[in-house]
């Protein structure tokens, strides 16, 4: 601040390059005159009266201010045409200076301008009765010297306005000289004007020295019009200027300059030196503090005034104003003095009945020298149209933060993570990949549904919270939406961009505690990268989403993308409209898995599985088909094919005296069909089979996913005679104690387990755990995946009791079953009430 005050002292001081050369211009003109005048000097009396009158009539009537400086037009040419005709040459130079000097200190100029003033009102008069030396004497009012005099006025005029144009050049630069010489129009008018009057004046005292009476009065009522004439002037100004300023912020409320508009033009409409904008902290918006001064282009940060002020206003909701035209505390005149400031006015700001910050001016430039009280109302009318142009522009920008930003994790949302890819891939830079994560939070669902949403809201956002902390500072965190979240960022290669997805995850996978619950959060992590995987924002971010649905099958994955991701996936989309019509036609087969005892080796049963030749793909894996029916809404389509082929079967089995159970495989969704177990009856009555021949299996997922949901459905089917299995038991998170609740018959599991018993201990364990506590639970346990004889002697060992695989059969069509019947079924074991018992095969 000093350094910048320091340097406007030096740019001031070069006034004087015009202060001299004025005052060297003024002697020589002077000294001429003096030398080929007969009478310089004389008539001393006359003299001071006029002097009298250039003070008297001295106070500028209209002002022109032109940045820091001001150019005043008055009424001192009609005392100076006075001057030229009735006193002799240097005298009239003596007074008028003389007259410029006791104005100039009435006002109480700085001095580097009250000189230059000074200067200029020597040298005008000094070269306009040079001028008057080189005419004709001036002996008669007549219209030869009527020329004379409005030659001299003129020359006069003509210095004052070269002398204002180069100061503001050099100080100020070409656009303020330019400024500067707009003004010489009404200049020069308002002097031929004046210069008219001193003729009239000049004429009237020449014929008779007692129209000075009616001059006298003619004189206050012309003063009288150029005081109502300046305050229109200055109304039609300020009007003009609330115009302009009205519509700039109109026009800057919504590209992010409203500050840099606003607050140069309310500087220029109040004719201060400083004009200063505060906006306390509001939320997410910091402090605002920023000043507009003359002498700068841009916006400062610092202040000449104390934060008391703006604070005091903002406290009392009232305009605050301390200056000489002011009431005010000695202690605020003594901090504003210590400030360099001399007078002030504080506007508060409100946006209905709060106080949003202030607006306040301070240092008065024009001529009139400080803030009156009629400046005040203005003010507060600018003030009143800021606060609702900055109290709009806070909505606005809230609106497209909001519009860009997720409302619960304040997170950039897929909008803004978007446009943010968009601009990255463009910029390709050799050795670095674009990277794109998404992680898929599991387990919301059942937060959700057993501790409400609230508790959901937290766990997003503490994921939030650690992501955010945890990526590197170069990355962009959003939130895809739902349990999703993105974070993008350039790395040196895609192995770069796993090994972070992994550390990213796990951060997450910490225990997460609210209040007096702990809660374990995993998450599923696809990876896509630029340029391998896509070169636009939309394929990144199909891609990647491909990728962590490929993910969440191997829980707590991280999973790259690659094309066979993406080929599965429109493969599925493919078949949507295929699997419909397969359906109406009857086009999908059932295949049967027995399901056999392991100390026996009696047929206990046999699951019914789908199965689907397409034309065009050949045998479409039922994962595939299965996700296809559930987003197409054909899953209760697909169910009924199944459980109407395996009961017909079935009845079809018993007729043969060959009665055999079926199991058939339910999806979690179909749990939440409240008319799912009246359709099972419906079906049951329909083929009249037994209610207990008839095991429906749900995967662990469904039926223990944290919630009491299926457990009405679950209670009505067992409440018909059927048997309930839990499917792929050992895959998810659950415990053996859940299942305690639940009104199931039966724990099959998984074959991942069940194929490694041989080769690791610790998948032996886990069978031999569950086998035990489901035994001690009254549940019966099925091994999927029997492949091998040391496989069926370890479940023999550990006392499970059923199992199914590809030891003893893969699944089968009906007709290839009826054929593994015969070759594999003892018939003498074949009876009424017996279970069939294989043969053994060496």
């Amino acid at each position: 601040m000093a350094q910048r005050d320091r340097s406007r002292r030096r740019s001031a001081d070069r006034a004087w390059f015009i202060t001299g050369p004025l005052v060297l211009f003024a002697a020589v003109c002077s000294l001429v005159t003096g030398l080929v005048s007969d009478s310089p000097f004389g008539d001393w009396l006359l003299a001071a009266a006029l002097l009298v009158a250039m003070v008297g009539i001295g106070m500028p009537v209209l002002n022109f201010v032109i940045r820091r400086q001001s150019f005043g037009v008055t009424l001192t040419e009609i005392p100076l045409v006075l001057a030229l005709f009735l006193l002799p040459p240097l005298t009239v130079v003596v007074i008028y200076t003389v007259a410029s000097m006791l104005t100039q200190t009435r006002h109480r100029f700085a001095p580097v301008k009250f000189w230059f003033n000074v200067a200029k009102a020597a040298a005008g008069t000094s070269l306009a009765v040079l001028v008057l030396q080189a005419l004709p004497p001036l002996e008669k009012v007549e219209p030869g010297t009527w020329l004379g005099l409005f030659a001299a006025v003129t020359a006069v005029i003509l210095v004052s306005l070269v002398a204002v144009v180069g100061v503001h050049t050099l100080l100020q630069g070409w656009q303020a000289g330019r400024d500067a010489l707009r003004t010489a129009p009404p200049a020069l008018l308002t002097a031929a004007i004046n210069a008219s009057l001193g003729l009239i004046i000049l004429i009237a005292v020449t014929t008779t020295w007692w129209s000075v009476v009616l001059l006298a009065a003619l004189g206050a009522a012309l003063v009288l019009v150029y005081r109502s004439y300046a305050e229109f002037f200055r109304q039609h100004r300020t009007l003009a200027a609330m115009y302009d300023l009205t519509r700039a912020i109109a026009e800057r409320g919504q590209d992010g300059t409203l500050v840099d508009a606003l607050l140069g033009r309310v500087r220029a409409l109040m004719q201060a030196e400083y004009a200063t904008l505060w906006l306390p902290a509001q939320g997410r918006h910091p402090e605002v503090l920023l000043t507009a001064r003359v002498d700068d282009s841009g916006l400062l940060d610092v202040v000449p005034t104390p934060a008391s002020l703006r604070q005091r206003a903002a406290d009392e909701g009232r305009t605050l104003a301390v200056g000489r035209a002011f009431d005010g505390e000695s202690n605020e005149r003594q901090a504003l003095s210590q400030g360099k400031v001399k007078d002030v006015i504080v506007v508060p700001l409100r946006s209905g009945q709060a106080v949003i910050g202030t607006l306040e001016v301070a240092n008065r430039l024009s001529d009139v020298g400080h803030f009156t009280r009629g400046d005040i109302p203005i003010f507060e009318t600018v003030a009143a149209h800021a606060a609702v142009a900055l109290e709009n522009s806070r909505l606005v920008d809230r609106l497209r933060h909001d519009a860009y930003h997720d409302a619960l994790t304040r997170l950039p949302n897929r909008r803004r993570i978007t446009g943010a890819l968009d601009e990255s891939v463009k910029i390709r830079l050799p050795g670095e990949v674009v990277a794109l994560l998404l992680f898929d939070v599991g387990g919301l669902r059942q937060v959700n549904e057993s501790l409400g949403h609230a508790a959901g809201d937290k766990v997003l956002a503490e994921v939030a919270s650690r992501l955010r902390a945890s990526a590197p500072s170069s990355a962009l965190v959003g939130r895809a939406g739902g349990d999703e979240f993105l974070v993008t960022l350039r790395l040196e290669s895609a192995e770069a961009a796993l090994e972070l997805a992994a550390q990213l995850r796990d951060q997450i996978r910490d225990e997460m505690v609210f209040d007096a619950l702990t809660l374990d959060v995993n998450t599923a992590v696809g990876v896509a990268v630029h340029p391998d995987h896509g070169s636009d924002a939309a394929t990144l971010l199909l891609r990647v989403d491909l990728a962590a649905t490929a993910a969440k099958s191997v829980p707590g994955s991280v999973q790259l993308f690659n094309p066979a991701l993406e080929s599965r996936s429109l493969r599925r989309l493919g078949l949507a409209g295929d699997l419909r019509q397969a359906l109406d036609q009857d086009e999908l087969e059932v295949y049967f898995q027995p399901k056999v005892t392991l100390r026996d080796r009696r047929l206990v049963g046999v699951e019914c599985l789908a199965r689907w030749e397409h034309p065009t793909h050949g045998t479409v894996a039922p994962e595939d088909f299965v996700a296809v029916a559930e987003h197409t809404g054909q899953l209760s389509r697909l169910t009924e094919v199944v459980l109407r082929e395996g009961l017909r079967r079935s009845r079809d089995w018993a007729l043969a005296d060959q009665p055999l159970p079926i199991a058939v495989n339910l999806s979690a969704r179909t749990l939440t069909d409240q008319h799912f177990p009246d359709r099972v009856q419906e079906l049951l009555t329909e083929y009249q089979v037994p209610a207990q021949r008839l095991t429906l299996e749900i995967t662990e997922a469904g039926v223990l996913d944290g919630t009491d949901r299926p457990i009405p459905t679950l209670r009505r089917l067992r409440d018909l005679g059927v048997r309930l299995s839990v499917d792929d038991f050992g895959t998810g998170d659950s415990s053996l104690a859940h299942l305690r609740r639940l009104p199931v018959h039966e724990v099959k599991v998984d074959r991942s387990f069940v194929q490694g018993m041989a080769t690791d201990p610790g998948d032996l364990a886990i069978v031999n755990a569950v086998v035990t506590l489901s035994q001690q639970f009254g549940l019966a346990v099925v091994a999927e995946g029997v492949e091998s004889e040391l496989t069926l002697e370890l479940l023999q060992d550990i006392g499970c009791e059923i199992g199914q695989g590809f030891l003893f059969s893969r699944p089968l069509p009906y007709e290839r079953l009826a054929a593994w019947f015969g070759a594999q079924v003892e018939p003498e074991t074949i009876s009424d009430g017996v279970l069939p018992r294989l043969r053994v095969v060496p």
